[in-house]
Order: C-alpha cells, then structure tokens, then sequence
C-alpha cells in the first residue's frame, strides 16, 4: 500500500532551486518515499511538535510529515544541511 505524497508550496520552490546534479537524486528519494516511508537512515526530528522525519540526499535533507492513519507523506523543506534546520 502506497502513500501519497504532498508537497507544501514553498517545498516545491525549494526543490526548483536546487543545483541540477542533485535535483534527480532528491526528486528520486521523495517518490521512493510513497513505498517506503521510513527508509533505512531516516530519522526522526527531536523537539518537533509535528511527527518531524527526514532523510538524507548528500548534503541536502528532505523534511517531512507521515500521517500513517490517512497514508499521506507531506514534504515541508529541502535544502542544504547547513540551512536546513533554522
């Protein structure tokens, strides 16, 4: 059983605003994401009130939202590591 994902506006935008070499990879992860929603290196965000995860793409990170009971992923941010968590 799949999971839908959604992408929050301002994900999209920072997903536009990747470098093209990592572009594939990270659109790559996000899809992958549907079966898998909690791929092996995942982890989840300390201190977050949401159901925070993320995944690791190089030095990029995707952070997300899975709802289990509506089976729904909801991408937040992507972005460089170093910019990622403010």
């Amino acid at each position: 059983m799949s999971y839908k994902i959604v992408v929050k506006k301002s994900a999209v935008k920072e997903i536009e605003a990747l470098p093209t070499k990592i572009l594939p990879q990270v659109t790559t992860a996000i899809s992958r994401l549907a079966d898998t929603p909690r791929p092996q290196g995942c982890k989840k965000l300390k201190g977050s009130k949401d159901n925070l995860w993320r995944i690791r793409v190089g030095d990029y990170r995707v952070v997300y939202i899975i709802s289990d009971a509506i089976q729904i992923i909801d991408i937040q941010k992507v972005g460089h590591r170093k910019d990622i968590y403010e």
